[in-house]
């Protein structure tokens, strides 16, 4: 019996179970973590030596039960790695990982623990098992072959030291870039310097600088709340640039210098994937995707490319001739984009999405997001208190069907701080799962952002991209919540990557819709509803500078696959020349300083390695799906419960194409997504692909 007590990572005295936080002592994390990987052990011992043959209840679901210690330990060290980091948190994640990667390839390099599952998957057909029950062993037993089971023993060394590496890398690469985007600001004495800047973005700046002891100055940082605004409405192009370059160069060169974990990080990514069997890390991805091989992520890619990128030169044409009506006797610079195509915007469409902001304060925005989800899919989600959590600033909420059937637990983290990474993400504390003793466990999700803070004049009040990302991502948490898989490994988002973004992206299309935005959107002063000539703009500037964007996406995609189908890292010696030479055929600016790899987190301390098209590739499907609303109604009864039964509630029980045929009743439409955006006619349609 271990001495050590698990139960402030799994409370039974509160709420679903929750983690009480306050009672986690943070230095005892690698403690924690190594008894629960030898109470683990123990328990992996058990099964290997049971001596009745194997079936799907002592084998498979006995070994998912073996780690809930360290599960609970590790989802709530992640949790705090992400959201609430400091020096020591980062320094055990330098522990853990390699910890946790030896545990995790004993049992799947274990010859006796495979040959189990082997057995089993080859009787498959004669267990009379679920369909659920399949999928999971399917999982397993695909899981248990690509990462190394069948190799020899010489080859499994490798393996695992080169995982154990690669457990350090992605942490200590956010680590950097967040480090390195906090050691810069921008301190502003010169009041003349603000001009153009809205005045919540002065004010917030003002604070900022107070609370790092600037008097009488304005702070300006690379935080999302504070870099957006200033890029996009200050006069003053000279520090426009000093915050681009800053921004642009986060974690190359320095203290902070991604560069060399860059280079680490790719070449095990190329051994590991070589050691499997595979010609690239692409290779090894793609295998376990909708996508299924580079071929199908090229032609994708390309026959988007031949639409948006004419629609981006005409973008970045019009912007330059306004610029130059306007005034600019140089040529447009990147530090320029956001600040001469809002004025071109504003001159189209007589439409300053600041307009917006004041019409989306946060608490308002809270009610309109839940309000929205209850209409669609029939959950309500209500504060709840006496819930621990992690930080002052987290919120936690109870999820429940209309009928009061409880579906989980969510916590909603809203502001940036310096011990949060850049961006925003859903996370699991828990996933829905069936406990040892047959309990069906709900999950805990997290929903973390990094929006506009309060000040002492206003409320947070939000952009309208910031609402944009709150739907998104309670996307994603409806999809963990709403799931009716009582299996963890395939319950909620445990769906292959190019699909577990249609739940998040098809949410943003309703923020396009009056009825939508009466749900919610009130001025912050007077209550008033937005008005309607308002709505009326932001829907004509919808497809403002789409060309542009997808031309950008397009750029970061291929920068991905890049760095991923490589087959030999033998040369590569500077990530910048490798950089430009991925992405210069997508971009239309001249280089001017900085490095996009450096802080591209999503690919090198994500999941999303040989996989960020999935974002454009789910767009399809987002954009499609919505259609089925357009059809109907936008809150259609019937069809809000379809897309849940059929899509939220399926989790990975299902393969995804044929969970999305279950929904629309056909393939999805590729040129939903061009329709949508405006860059092809709306009257074009190619029906079932």
């Amino acid at each position: 019996m271990s001495e050590i007590d698990f139960t402030p990572y799994a409370d039974p005295e509160l709420f679903l179970n929750a983690p009480n936080f306050p009672k986690i002592e943070e230095g005892n994390f690698v403690a924690h973590v190594m008894e629960a990987i030898n109470i683990a052990r123990a328990r992996f011992e058990m099964v290997k030596s049971t001596p009745e043959a194997p079936t799907f209840e002592n084998t498979i679901m006995a070994m998912h039960h073996c780690d809930h210690e360290l599960e609970a330990v590790l989802s709530v060290f992640y949790t705090l790695l992400g959201a609430e980091s400091n020096d020591a948190i980062q320094a055990m994640a330098q522990e853990i990982g390699p910890m946790t990667a030896a545990f995790s390839n004993d049992v799947g390099l274990d010859p006796v623990i495979f040959e189990r599952i082997d057995t089993l998957w080859k009787r498959k057909d004669e267990l009379n098992l679920s369909n659920d029950e399949m999928m999971v062993l399917e999982k397993s037993w695909i899981g248990f072959v690509r990462n190394g089971a069948k190799l020899g023993d010489e080859e499994k060394e490798q393996l695992r030291t080169i995982d154990a590496e690669l457990s350090k890398l992605s942490p200590k690469f956010s680590d950097n870039a967040r480090l390195s985007a906090n050691a810069f600001e921008m301190v502003v004495s010169d009041k003349t310097h603000l001009s153009g800047l809205p005045d919540t973005a002065i004010t917030a700046a003002k604070e900022t600088a107070e609370s790092k002891g600037h008097k009488n100055a304005w702070c300006f940082t690379l935080e999302y709340p504070s870099y957006i605004p200033f890029m996009t409405y200050a006069d003053n192009r000279d520090l426009r640039e000093k915050m681009w370059r800053a921004f642009s160069s986060r974690a190359f060169g320095g203290e902070h210098d991604n560069q060399d974990i860059i280079k680490n990080i790719v070449s095990l990514r190329i051994q590991r994937a070589q050691l499997l069997g595979y010609a690239t890390h692409a290779d090894y991805v793609l295998e376990r995707r909708m996508a299924e091989t580079m071929n199908n992520v090229d032609a994708f890619l390309d026959k988007l490319e031949q639409t948006s990128r004419p629609a981006a030169e005409r973008d970045l044409k019009d912007i330059e001739n306004f610029a130059r009506e306007k005034g600019l006797s140089d040529t447009v610079k990147p530090w320029d984009m956001a600040y001469w195509s809002e004025k071109l915007k504003q001159d189209s469409y007589d439409f300053d999405e600041e307009e917006l902001r004041p019409y989306f304060p946060l608490d308002r925005v809270i009610d309109g997001v839940f309000t929205h989800a209850q209409k669609l899919f029939g959950v309500k989600v209500t504060p709840i208190e006496d819930i621990p959590v992690y930080h002052p600033d987290v919120t936690t909420y109870k999820v429940e069907d209309n009928d009061g059937t409880l579906r989980g637990l969510l916590y909603a983290d809203f502001h940036p701080r310096p011990g949060k990474r850049q961006g925003a993400w859903q996370g699991s504390i828990r996933d829905r799962d069936t406990a040892a003793d047959g309990e069906v466990e709900l999950p805990l999700i997290s929903i973390v952002m990094n929006f506009t803070k309060p000040t002492k004049e206003s409320p947070s009040l939000l952009t309208f991209d910031e609402v944009e990302t709150f739907f998104h991502e309670f996307g994603h948490a409806l999809h963990s919540l709403l799931t009716d898989v009582n299996h963890g490994a395939i319950s909620g988002t445990s769906v292959h990557w190019d699909f577990v973004e249609l739940p998040s992206q098809i949410m943003e299309n309703w923020l396009g819709e009056e009825e939508t935005l009466n749900l919610f959107a009130r001025h912050y002063q007077t209550g008033e509803p937005i008005p309607a000539d308002l709505i009326n703009k932001l829907k004509a500037s919808r497809n403002y500078m789409k060309g542009w964007f997808y031309l950008r996406q397009l750029s970061l995609c291929r920068l991905d696959l890049a760095w991923h189908t490589l087959d030999s890292a033998d040369g590569l010696d500077d990530v910048l020349n490798f950089e430009r030479e991925a992405v210069e055929p997508y971009v239309l600016f001249p280089y001017e300083g900085g490095c996009t790899s450096t802080s591209f987190g999503h690919i090198f301390a994500g999941g999303y390695s040989a996989g960020y098209y999935s974002y454009l590739w789910a767009q399809v499907l987002d954009a499609d799906a919505f259609e089925a609303f357009q059809e109907t109604s936008l809150y259609d009864e019937v069809t809000g419960q379809k897309f849940r039964n059929e899509i939220l509630a399926r989790g990975g029980s299902r393969p995804p194409l044929e969970l999305y045929r279950n929904f629309r009743g056909r393939d999805a439409d590729p040129f939903a997504l061009l329709r949508r955006d405006g860059l092809i006619g709306g009257d074009v349609k190619t029906g079932s692909v």
